[in-house]
């Protein structure tokens, strides 16, 4: 099993890629992201993960740049979650529901390098129905795991405020 590939980052923000000896812009870091490398940003003081923070900051950067993929309305939907009572599951429903989208993407391009006999259209409705039936099984899981979430006991709390 390859080891995790450990970027430190200082205190005057720069990132160091101890694989590679050097260090690495945050340009590079999204590049790691795309050709698929394990890493983890930590602290180079205090060994705190930091990879979320960067991860976060290159998104921050993508969207002030050209065409935003997050909206105000999606990302104040995804804010209200925060503190809410569901925050648990929308992290894992937001990742499910674009690994379909994702696994979708996928077949798609290979129907499209292989069309037998069907014309785009056809394809085009046929995985529509698919995705549909795929989206509606991850609903039902997520309203299921909602449901059995709600009707739980809240954890009892001692008095020094600790689970």
């Amino acid at each position: 099993m390859a080891q995790i590939r450990i970027i430190k980052k200082y205190p005057n923000r720069r990132l160091y890629d101890t694989e590679i000896s050097s260090y690495i812009t945050l340009e590079e870091v999204r590049q790691l992201v795309i050709d698929g490398d394990d890493f983890e940003v930590r602290d180079a003081k205090t060994g705190d993960d930091l990879t979320r923070t960067v991860l976060l900051q290159i998104i921050t950067e993508h969207e002030g740049d050209g065409q935003p993929m997050f909206t105000t309305r999606l990302l104040s939907q995804v804010i209200r979650f925060y503190g809410d009572s569901m925050q648990g599951f929308m992290g894992s429903y937001l990742e499910k529901s674009l690994q379909i989208f994702l696994d979708q993407q996928g077949k798609f391009r290979s129907q499209l390098n292989n069309i037998l006999g069907q014309t785009p259209w056809s394809m085009l409705n046929d995985m529509t129905e698919r995705n549909m039936d795929l989206w509606k099984s991850v609903q039902d899981g997520f309203l299921k795991a909602a449901a059995t979430s709600a009707r739980a006991p809240a954890p009892a709390s001692s008095k020094d405020g600790k689970s």
